[in-house]
């Protein structure tokens, strides 16, 4: 059932993005980087790459309108076996493990309403094969929530859309509000110099690092190529959602960041974990620690929201091309939706969550999952060679040169990741090689 509009489909690419990473990521980017100009250039680096990165996921996103995305994008590039390896990574950890991280944040800034529900109150301790495990009350919310996420996307497309739209609009609401607040309320003069601190010994390592953070809180903006079988008139309307998703997100993100250095310091910001709670209290008083949680609390629901239908539909896609468990392509024969994948998606996620492994393997991926992100932008290239009778509605704005930029873009994030964190980078990658016997596997039956 194709059921998102354009509409849906461009809140769904800011939904999928707007989580807690806005909220918690600007503090610890100027504590490795104290450089006001540096940090703002980075958020707009950062967007600007995403968009690049939209405008070059649009037109694979035209060619093959049908869910699974960036598995179907490197899977027509490079063949199967690529494309099943980026898939079992998602499956693995990229996209549940990043709905387990999510529902963990969500739980965290629950609690600030709830406190005995807090992941700090342990219910559950004892001795593992592989070291200590806890069960928090935490914990158990955050799997809640997935679970209710998951009936919500279960009974349709339609359902699970309405309900993404509804916080995404207060999500943005919520986020405008952060810049409206330091106009009115703001003291502090932000330093625009000097760009480059003395402290800093390696600014072009630093700059990396915090990109890194940057990239993830914009981590998301593609994943409507993920539902592309369920938005009308897909050759249209997923090129335009992609566009102007990113560019609002560009926007309201350089936004909030001139608030935040408009409001407090350099030295104040520094290290602060909860950068928007402190801001906003700082503008309105106490009860801006109570405005911010809340606000976390929808943004954090309203994101796993995209991120259950962009996993699920990834295991859908892997199961009608036989390359996964054969029940995943099931279409629910009332709701018209993926039940099955869904079921499986988010039953792993929970138990990530439950787990707590996610933050381990999360740390592992990261490298495979930039990777992969810089192959299917390279995908484009490699499409307009080999295959240029598959007919392009939508042909990427700037052609070569955007495209180019956005696999640059990626490959520098790739390189100093690798440099950065080498021994889990490559760990990443061993991961993701476990996937081939599976892939053989399945490719027999």
């Amino acid at each position: 059932m194709r059921a998102i509009g354009l509409w849906g489909a461009t809140l769904l690419v800011i939904g999928s993005v707007l989580g807690s990473g806005i909220f918690l990521t600007t503090g610890i980017m100027f504590q490795e980087l104290p450089s006001v100009t540096l940090v703002l250039v980075a958020w707009t680096a950062g967007g600007l790459l995403a968009m690049a990165g939209g405008l070059t996921y649009a037109e694979m996103g035209s060619m093959f309108p049908r869910s699974g995305g960036l598995y179907v994008f490197l899977s027509e590039a490079y063949g199967p076996v690529l494309g099943f390896l980026f898939g079992w990574a998602c499956l693995l950890v990229i996209l549940t493990g990043s709905v387990a991280a999510v529902a963990v944040g969500f739980a965290e800034y629950f609690s600030y309403f709830v406190p005995s529900l807090g992941t700090d109150r342990v219910l559950l301790a004892m001795e593992m094969p592989w070291g200590p495990w806890s069960l928090s009350a935490g914990q158990l919310v955050a799997a809640a929530s997935v679970i209710i996420i998951t009936a919500i996307n279960y009974a349709g497309i339609r359902q699970g859309n309405l309900v993404n739209t509804v916080l995404t609009v207060v999500k943005i609401g919520g986020l405008v509000a952060i810049p409206l607040l330091a106009i009115a309320f703001g003291q502090a003069a932000p330093s625009y110099t000097p760009v480059v601190p003395e402290s800093i010994v390696r600014p072009m390592a630093s700059f990396g690092v915090i990109m890194i953070a940057v990239m993830w809180t914009y981590e998301g903006w593609y994943y409507v190529a993920f539902a592309a079988g369920e938005v009308a008139q897909p050759a249209r309307n997923v090129p335009r959602a992609l566009i102007l998703g990113t560019l609002i997100l560009t926007a309201i993100y350089v936004a909030v960041n001139l608030a935040y250095v408009y409001s407090l310091s350099i030295e104040e910001m520094s290290g602060v974990t909860r950068i928007a709670e402190k801001v906003v209290t700082v503008l309105v008083g106490p009860v801006g620690a109570g405005l911010v949680a809340g606000s976390v609390v929808i943004s954090t629901f309203g994101c796993n929201i995209a991120g259950i239908i962009a996993s699920s539909r990834v295991c859908f896609a892997m199961a009608a091309d036989g390359r996964f468990f054969p029940a995943a392509a099931k279409v629910h024969p009332e709701h018209r939706t993926p039940h099955v994948a869904l079921l499986i998606t988010s039953a792993w996620s929970v138990l990530l969550t439950l787990s707590g492994g996610y933050e381990a393997l999360f740390t592992y991926v990261t490298f495979a999952s930039v990777l992969f992100g810089t192959l299917g932008g390279i995908a484009i290239f490699v499409l307009r060679a080999r295959r240029p009778e598959v007919p392009r509605p939508y042909r990427a704005l700037g052609y070569p040169i955007i495209p180019a930029l956005y696999v640059l873009g990626s490959f520098a994030l790739v390189w100093n990741t690798l440099m950065e964190r080498p021994t889990a980078s490559i760990a990443g990658l061993g991961l993701v090689a476990l996937g081939l016997p599976f892939y053989f596997y399945w490719s027999r039956r």
